[in-house]
């Protein structure tokens, strides 16, 4: 009995330490004291939750997880539900933290209040944005601002991940964390301009907030303004103001902020605003995503981001084999998702394998038609890149839900006109007014008045088809288009100009509802629009005539001088009675008679005589070879060459009748200067 008082008597003692470490928030002191109480008591249920509440303020949730399930005969759910949630929440052990609350048998606030961000952790946005309206309403205490900027965060997920408009929840911004989200919202909304200036006003109320705290220094504020930085940098990435945007992530990685979400969001951004360029340090940034615990601070759209954006960094890097890796295994967790096949489509197209990326992107659209049309927009930009424009207008006539688009019928056309096959452009026009027509028609019950697109469609065609010669056909769209609007004057001219080609009768016709030239006059004062500025041609300004200009203007007037012409120089050589050579003008090679150099000329000569010396070939030695051989054109500085003071007429006026009388010169002049030797 005395040892059993003595051991009670202890275990007094030790909860008054309990309790007075507790009240102190020293709980490491608070801890020894119950792990002596459990050893005089190990399945004390107080002494256990004590235990477990110790560990978890000491951050052990591990191991204070590892307690609540090795005593779940003594900590049932009823007693420890919230502490073994909380546990779970924290070790991001999210669906089970989820399991536990549900499966608590009473809902206390603290429950709710966890619920609700359990619920935010698994983006069920909806449920947590009811879950928080009710605490809101059912509680009354201080943390009341903590769960307006909870609801505010919630509202901001909302209209960023699900493009929700959010709704005006009447919440005062009296503090720097309900302005953020409130900017945040606005970002989602596409609002940039009215978000920068949350984001300002957020800046401006955390720093008069925690400069009232003598504690805090400058570098804590900074630290505290980096994430609000880091949305203004977003927010200038997106107006296109991409230096100022890499300028402050940069100031904001260079001071080390503790959260990894937004280091790896801050890098990821500088890796899509450098793209193809500056790839080392896209490398080194694409490191900082790779953080631990990353996975568990951003949403699973961050995180896909990210992944399509190291994919992206290791095509550019011909890092082909990574890049593969990375969009299979993309496509593997987002099956219907267009980038990662488009990644794989892209890189087949670095590596040459065009047919490939076409097929294989067909076999991503014949798997997931909701997606085709931006499949095979890509695909028929790959078989425009190839050459194959008839193939890509086949490939884009076949998306149904975009035939009747402007845009998609401007493109068909002009790539048809460039393929000169006028009958499926008109084809195009053909098919799209159609679809007009019949949509038209369903809408209004049975009328059938024309849409401006609809009208718009008729006239582009009836102007093709008169650009490409096609009257008859343009006439039939030209009369629909006067039968919508009688008093459009410019289509009843291209009416009346399209008949006049066909049925000059029915034009004079419709040339009768022309107005006539005096309806169509207008007043306006020729000298003033000519002398206006930016008139092209300006009218001089009469001079005032004095007393002689006068009598000149009643004379003759002034004669103009006219500048003598100058007789073109004769040859000195020039013969009036013979006949000029036509071809006089035309270089020698150009000439009809021209028969070329002949070739092996000096081949006789080579090593004979001084430099510029002319001998005679031996073939000309050979006495019984000219007497039986017909006369040969003689060589240049030959014996045989003709006199030069014989009365012979010059080239530029008569066909040559032998060797060119240039050549002789040019070798006489190469005699003269010759001198010998080497």
């Amino acid at each position: 009995k005395m040892a059993a008082a003595a051991g009670a008597a202890a275990a007094a003692g030790l909860w008054s330490e309990v309790n007075r470490c507790g009240q102190n928030g020293d709980f490491a002191r608070a801890l020894k004291s119950v792990n002596k109480i459990l050893q005089i008591n190990k399945d004390d249920v107080t002494a256990l939750q004590c235990k477990v509440v110790c560990l978890i303020q000491n951050g052990n949730f591990k191991e204070a997880l590892g307690i609540i399930n090795t005593h779940t005969k003594v900590l049932t759910s009823d007693v420890i539900a919230f502490e073994k949630a909380y546990c779970e929440y924290r070790l991001n052990r999210i669906e089970s933290a989820l399991k536990t609350i549900q499966s608590a048998s009473q809902q206390t606030d603290k429950l709710k209040e966890l619920y609700g961000q359990v619920l935010y952790r698994l983006e069920r946005y909806d449920d947590c944005l009811a879950a928080y309206r009710d605490l809101i309403r059912n509680s009354q205490d201080e943390y009341e601002e903590e769960r307006k900027t909870n609801l505010s965060a919630v509202v901001a997920a909302q209209s960023t991940w699900e493009k929700v408009v959010p709704e005006d929840l009447g919440l005062r911004e009296a503090t720097y964390e309900l302005c953020y989200n409130s900017a945040c919202a606005l970002i989602g909304q596409g609002k940039l301009n009215e978000a920068m200036k949350k984001l300002q006003k957020a800046e401006e109320l955390c720093r008069q907030s925690l400069s009232e705290d003598s504690d805090v220094t400058e570098e804590d504020i900074e630290a505290e303004l980096a994430i609000i930085h880091g949305q203004m940098a977003y927010i200038m990435q997106l107006q296109g103001r991409t230096e100022d945007a890499l300028q402050l992530y940069n100031q904001i990685i260079k001071l080390k902020p503790t959260d990894v979400g937004l280091l790896a969001v801050i890098a990821n951004n500088i890796i899509t605003i450098n793209k193809d360029q500056n790839v080392f340090d896209s490398k080194k940034k694409v490191k900082l995503t790779n953080a631990e615990g990353v996975e568990h601070k951003l949403s699973k759209k961050q995180l896909q981001a990210i992944e399509f954006n190291k994919a992206l960094l290791a095509m550019y890097t011909n890092q082909a084999d990574q890049c593969r890796k990375l969009s299979a295994s993309l496509q593997s967790q987002s099956p219907e998702h267009l980038l990662p096949v488009l990644i794989q489509a892209a890189q087949l197209c670095r590596e040459k394998q065009h047919a490939k990326a076409v097929g294989l992107l067909q076999d991503f659209a014949d798997q997931h038609p909701a997606n085709a049309a931006e499949i095979k927009l890509t695909m028929a930009q790959l078989k425009i890149a190839q050459g194959s424009v008839t193939k890509a207008c086949m490939i884009l006539r076949s998306i149904e839900e975009l035939q009747h688009k402007p845009g998609m019928v401007s493109a068909l056309v002009t790539m048809y006109s460039h393929e000169e096959d006028i009958d499926s452009a008109i084809e195009v026009f053909t098919q799209a007014i159609q679809w007009y027509q019949q949509y038209q028609v369903s809408q209004t019950r049975g009328a059938n008045p024309k849409s401006p697109v609809h009208l718009s469609l008729i006239r582009e065609a009836a102007n093709f088809k008169l650009k490409h010669g096609r009257k008859k056909e343009a006439i039939s769209d030209l009369e629909e288009l006067w039968k919508q609007n009688p008093k459009d004057v410019h289509t009843l001219a291209q009416l009346i100009s399209a008949y006049s080609l066909v049925d000059p009768e029915k034009a004079k016709v419709l040339s009768k509802h022309l107005p006539s030239s005096d309806t169509m006059s207008l007043k306006v004062d020729v000298d003033a629009l000519e002398n206006s500025h930016g008139a092209t041609y300006v009218r001089k300004k009469a001079a005032k005539l004095t007393g002689e200009n006068q009598q000149k203007e009643q004379g003759q007037g002034e004669v103009k001088k006219k500048k003598k012409k100058k007789k073109g120089k004769l040859p000195k050589n020039y013969d009036p009675k013979v006949t000029p050579d036509p071809e006089r003008w035309l270089p020698m090679r150009e000439r009809s008679y021209y028969r070329g150099r002949k070739k092996g000329k000096k081949k006789d000569q080579v090593g004979k005589g001084t430099q510029g010396s002319a001998t005679t070939g031996s073939s000309e030695l050979d006495a019984s070879r000219n007497a039986s051989s017909p006369p040969t054109s003689p060589r240049p500085g030959s014996g045989a060459a003709v006199s030069a003071t014989s009365n012979v007429i010059p080239p530029r006026h008569q066909k040559p009748a032998g060797a060119p009388a240039t050549k002789k010169k040019q070798q006489q002049k190469k005699k003269k200067g010759a001198k010998g030797g080497w």
